[in-house]
């Protein structure tokens, strides 16, 4: 029997995009993938959860459940409908009325300015690979900073390497490119910049809260540790989704091994980078200025070597075996392990976590605090008697409990857990079938009802005993 720290955060993780629905409603701007879904898949992302009239409720869940800390993201677009120029006041009123309501019910919220949304205007002018965009954006991080002194906890961007994969490498993010190096790699980096200048705007005005980043670390794993192709595959694709990105927030510039991995792949790949001296003076001057990273982790991954043509085919629909990945010049990941997986691919295997926490520990001394920001078990939900007995869910979050107490025992300094999601919410590309929540959702009436792991989780929160 573990147990976890007596001021740890036990939160519950939502999006605005993902849970608020009401996506045209009160001023909203459009996002790009209001377009994306009505031209490409088979569910939009109205009403969602309709957070955006139900967070009373779903608040009063959370105190009641034991939840007492939730991620929340604005919504760009909803305090800026263009993305910049003139401001919202329905969208400003709606996250004031939010955020009282939080610490009405003391439940601290964690509140993240992007999480995938870029306002359409922006987006179609080039998203993050338009340096006017990074402006635009600090900009925006800026008002908000003034604006909701009442937050004491901001995140900048919630998963830039996701992004950059999901636009151009996998291609299911808009605009759907696939297998564009160079952009996934600038995508990572002009990010990167625009964080680094918001955490400077938010030191640099002494704002008395904190201010850190959400990274999705997903471990990468050589199929054979004894075969130099696989360790060479394993480290390439580690680039790719996560040194890259922390070595420029935590080291302020990319190590020579990263830099040799990187010019590696564009090299069979094509393409260039547009790094700037001036560039590495702004990641610089806020490496050490972070107050926290928050960690995403739902799974790892198995690399083995491979010499032939990028391949990927993203499964959506939770058909088990329906995946590929491979790319040209990096690896193949390799599925058939000794791993139990989800239903959509994704490899259970909380050992990752462990080694991605000791990770940051060990490689990126400056770190200061780690929160999990997300973890969580995506699972085709039984609704039988007015709950979900989803013993797979409870059983998921507590291995992974478990090893985060074994990293504090090590000495991470890791002071809370946000689990994905607080309530079932609508998911990127697999739209509603795929359920997170602690909270049963029906999308048809709203209502929400306490799933068994919403009272293992009361429990947990309660004793801080893992059992």
């Amino acid at each position: 029997m573990k147990n976890l720290p007596k001021d740890f955060i036990f939160g519950g993780a939502t999006a605005a995009y993902q849970a608020e629905g009401a996506t045209q409603t009160d001023g909203k701007g459009r996002v790009a993938w209001d377009t994306y879904l009505e031209e490409n898949y088979w569910y939009t992302a109205e009403p969602a959860s309709d957070f955006y009239h139900r967070y009373p409720v779903d608040l009063e869940l959370s105190e009641k459940f034991g939840v007492n800390g939730i991620r929340i993201s604005i919504a760009w677009s909803r305090i800026f409908p263009t993305g910049f120029g003139e401001v919202n006041p329905k969208g400003v009123a709606y996250y004031h009325k939010l955020f009282s309501e939080c610490h009405k019910r003391h439940v601290e919220p964690f509140v993240t300015l992007h999480h995938f949304d870029t306002p359409e205007v922006l987006h179609s002018d080039g998203d993050f690979l338009n340096r006017k965009n990074i402006d635009h954006f600090v900009d925006y991080a800026a008002y908000c900073f003034k604006e909701f002194s009442e937050v004491n906890y901001w995140t900048t961007f919630n998963e830039i390497g996701p992004i950059g994969d999901g636009q151009y490498l996998v291609g299911k993010f808009p605009p759907g490119i696939k297998y564009d190096f160079e952009k996934l790699f600038q995508s990572h980096h002009n990010m990167m910049l625009a964080h680094a200048r918001a955490v400077r705007v938010y030191k640099d005005n002494g704002y008395s809260g904190e201010i850190g980043v959400v990274h999705a670390l997903p471990t990468k794993y050589p199929y054979d540790p004894s075969n130099p192709g696989d360790v060479r595959a394993a480290e390439l694709e580690d680039i790719i989704h996560n040194k890259f990105i922390l070595d420029a927030t935590y080291l302020g510039r990319y190590s020579q091994k990263t830099m040799e991995g990187v010019n590696h792949i564009l090299s069979i790949n094509g393409g260039n980078l547009d790094l700037r001296e001036e560039d590495f003076e702004i990641l610089e001057s806020a490496k050490d200025l972070n107050d926290f990273l928050g960690i995403n982790y739902y799974m790892s991954d198995w690399m083995r070597a491979f010499d032939g043509e990028s391949e990927i085919t993203h499964n959506s629909t939770g058909a088990k075996g329906g995946s590929k990945y491979q790319l040209k010049g990096v690896g193949r990941r390799e599925f058939d392990v000794d791993v139990p997986r989800t239903d959509w691919d994704w490899m259970i295997y909380p050992q990752g976590l462990y080694d991605q926490m000791m990770r940051v520990k060990n490689d990126y001394p400056n770190y200061k605090k780690i929160y999990i920001t997300e973890n969580g078990l995506g699972y085709k939900d039984e609704f039988v008697d007015g709950t979900v007995k989803d013993d797979a869910r409870i059983d998921y979050v507590k291995k992974h409990l478990e090893i985060i107490s074994d990293a504090i025992t090590a000495g991470v300094n890791v002071k809370g857990y946000f689990i994905w999601s607080l309530m079932d919410v609508f998911s990127w590309s697999n739209g509603y079938e795929k359920r997170y929540g602690l909270f049963y959702v029906d999308f048809e009436t709203q209502e929400r009802y306490p799933k068994k792991s919403a009272y293992w989780y009361k429990k947990l929160a309660e004793t801080q005993i893992i059992e």
